[in-house]
């Protein structure tokens, strides 16, 4: 063995490291084997929709399959017959799949033993290595690391939808290691992953259990079934002092209608139609009682009502874009991808130009309750509490606002049910098109809600809040420990690819004498002539069997042979 050295290697731009000796940069495309569809990607558009699939037959690999080094059994099944049309983008166990849309890019994994039949979906590059280069597993570790996600970033474009190109993949650098060495590296890399990935493990059962408690806690609130002992104890007193959920409720039905009043009020003053009498009171519509046949029994001092009953709701904003604004104004708006179930999503916050009087009623408040309209099905509904995070912010018409009438009903408490015990609901009243759900804003409005009585909603708030806050900490715990993990396998993969992890051997081929060796072996002519079996022939090419062939047809041909 000898001490480690260090080349400077040539480069056309000045910007490539400098490798240990033996090792040399090289396309990927120049590690791939002879097959001529070595490097390939999936079908696009009509060759390859959603009623294609089924629920068994061969495989379609897809970008959720694609991990950071491992695939993700997710399935997806096209029929035989389909298969076999698309077989040109078929994909065999030891390929690498490698993901050109989403984020991070580039990133890879080997196609497992187990699969069996499989093709490639779009945006996903199937790759086989040449063996007598490189191992399949050193190439897909170093897709993998930083160092070419980082190379990469120049080359992604995309608004929203980062994307690379085929021939960014094939020009992909690699640091190719002696054959040998490439082996040593592999076999380090699973040792020290092998134990990293078994305290991951940990890691995801501990944070699915936590997940799995909060629920719980959150289901134990709405359900009065976290306070279930301070009821007992205080219900008797509540009764006798009118302060049960049927107190609470009549108490917000007379700030609904004094809200509406004053509304109406304002209304008929602005047209010079004040009143003289109180007649026009008698229009007010009182809110209908829930329908509670599909609903499980509350406990005692507990009311169901609707959502209506308990908050004004309004739609979003719709824009118009074959309209130009004559008074506009340009303000922050919430898309569905904002309003997620339990917070929001304000990372990537749009802007939009409206008519400044059709935003003015739109500005959310602090304790407005949204909802999405569309989505998933099982997505429908979902939403949290806007407490005012940006100044003067609307929201898109697919994002319903409920305003409660009263301070009294926590607003948290109205989101907590609805992402709890409202998705079956929200499920089962929505409508459903080829490819989205959605719940209507009438819908929403029968949407029931308990109302507990105001001691006890303090009660179980105050509860959940410190619950929560434990399980909170303890997923910010095991995020950190996760992200570390990540970190520390990023490191390894950093020291195998500056020659830093295993001990080099000078008896070992170089990489450059490994390919100017393989490269002169595929260069030799075959010792016997390659038998190409008939195809039957068209009618056309009958008709053309008679004339001379080109000389680019020749040269063709023998690419293909060699």
């Amino acid at each position: 063995m000898k001490k480690k050295q260090v080349i400077k290697l040539p480069s056309t731009d000045g910007t490539l490291r400098s490798l240990p000796r033996g090792w040399q940069w090289v396309r990927l495309q120049d590690l791939a084997s002879s097959d001529p569809r070595a490097i390939t990607d999936g079908p696009f558009g009509s060759n390859l929709k959603s009623e294609h699939y089924t629920t068994t037959g061969p495989r379609v690999v897809r970008l959720e399959n694609i991990g950071h080094g491992s695939f993700i059994d997710k399935p997806a099944h096209i029929s035989q017959a389909h298969y076999e049309r698309l077989s040109r983008h078929a994909i065999s166990a030891g390929d690498l799949v490698i993901a050109i849309l989403g984020s991070p890019l580039p990133r890879a994994c080997r196609i497992p033993e187990s699969l069996g039949p499989a093709i490639v979906k779009a945006d996903c590059i199937r790759f086989q290595a040449d063996p007598a280069l490189v191992d399949g597993r050193y190439a897909c570790w170093w897709i993998n690391s930083t160092e070419p996600q980082k190379a990469a970033e120049d080359s992604i474009h995309g608004v929203g939808r980062p994307r690379l190109g085929m021939d960014n993949v094939k020009g992909l650098l690699v640091p190719l290691a002696p054959r040998p060495e490439q082996a040593r590296i592999v076999a380090k890399i699973d040792e020290l992953f092998s134990d990293i990935e078994a305290g991951e493990k940990a890691l995801e059962r501990a944070e699915l259990l936590v997940k799995r408690y909060r629920q719980s806690v959150l289901k134990a609130a709405v359900t009065g079934e976290l306070t279930k002992d301070w009821r007992s104890k205080n219900l008797a007193r509540l009764k006798k002092q009118k302060k049960t959920g049927a107190d609470l409720l009549a108490d917000i039905l007379k700030k609904r209608r004094l809200a509406w009043e004053t509304s109406e009020l304002a209304k008929l003053t602005a047209k010079g139609k004040a009143p003289k009498d109180d007649k026009w009171k008698s229009r007010y519509v009182e809110p209908a009682a829930p329908k509670t046949d599909d609903l499980p029994n509350l406990p005692e001092g507990w009311v169901w009502a609707r959502l209506d009953a308990i908050a004004v709701l309004a739609g979003g904003v719709t824009v118009d874009k074959g309209r130009k604004p004559k008074d506009p104004t340009t303000l922050p708006y919430l898309r569905v991808a904002n309003v997620q179930r339990g917070f929001l999503a304000l990372q990537d916050v749009k802007e939009i130009t409206v008519e400044a009087d059709d935003a003015r009623d739109l500005i959310l408040c602090e304790g407005d309750v949204l909802f999405t309209e569309g989505g998933d099905r099982d997505k429908l509904g979902r939403g949290w509490v806007w407490h005012g995070e940006l100044p003067r912010c609307i929201h898109q018409n697919h994002i319903f606002r409920a305003r409660p009438f009263s301070v009294n009903l926590f607003p948290e408490f109205i989101s907590h049910h609805g992402n709890v015990i409202g998705p079956k609901y929200f499920s089962d009243e929505g409508k459903q098109t080829t490819n989205l759900a959605s719940i209507g804003l009438s819908k929403l409005r029968s949407f029931p809600i308990p109302i507990p009585p105001d001691e006890e909603l303090h009660q179980v708030m105050s509860a959940l809040e410190r619950m929560l806050s434990i399980a909170d900490h303890q997923i910010n715990e095991l995020a950190i420990a996760r992200s570390a993990a990540s970190a520390l396998k990023q490191s390894i993969l950093k020291s195998a690819f500056s020659g830093k992890l295993v001990a080099q051997d000078s008896a070992d081929e170089s990489a450059a004498v490994l390919l100017d060796r393989i490269k002169a072996e595929h260069a030799k002519p075959h010792s016997a002539p390659v038998k190409v079996r008939k195809q039957p022939a068209s009618s056309t090419a009958r008709r053309a069997r008679g004339r001379p062939k080109k000389a680019t047809e020749s040269r063709d041909r023998q690419g293909k042979l060699l």
